[in-house]
């Protein structure tokens, strides 16, 4: 079986990868791992914590609907996203991940970083990116 990690946050390129995620489950019996990742300490409020887990939520639903394995992470372990992605493919010996791709300037890059480069320069395994 597949071990398959999705990188969440409930954007719309995002829902694109719970998409994709779905068809790669069913195509390799694949089970899923849908992840999101706050950093923690004083940088997340109770909010932020609430809309993560209802945005793990719809992805857990999703899957169920379709008769997909799919766990569930909310990760606050201090990293940024990318590196959490990473970290946790690393952790579950991850097969693949699936990330959405925002669209920012080159400037817009370097200066706030890009999750998604993160992970496809960083990852133990293929990435596969949605725009």
């Amino acid at each position: 079986m597949k071990k398959i990690v999705v990188g969440y946050d409930g954007s719309n390129t995002a829902k694109a990868a719970l998409t994709l995620a779905k068809e790669y489950a069913n195509a390799f019996d694949g089970s899923l791992y849908v992840v999101a990742s706050l950093v923690g300490g004083g940088d997340t409020h109770v909010d932020d914590v609430k809309h993560a887990e209802e945005n793990l939520a719809y992805a857990k639903t999703f899957f169920e609907q379709n008769d997909i394995p799919c766990e569930t992470h909310l990760l606050i372990r201090g990293l940024n996203p990318g590196e959490d992605i990473v970290q946790f493919a690393k952790d579950i010996s991850a097969d693949q991940i699936v990330v959405g791709v925002r669209r920012r300037s080159k400037v817009g890059k370097l200066m706030f970083g890009s999750t998604a480069q993160f992970v496809i320069l960083e990852a133990p395994c293929p990435v596969v990116t949605v725009k």
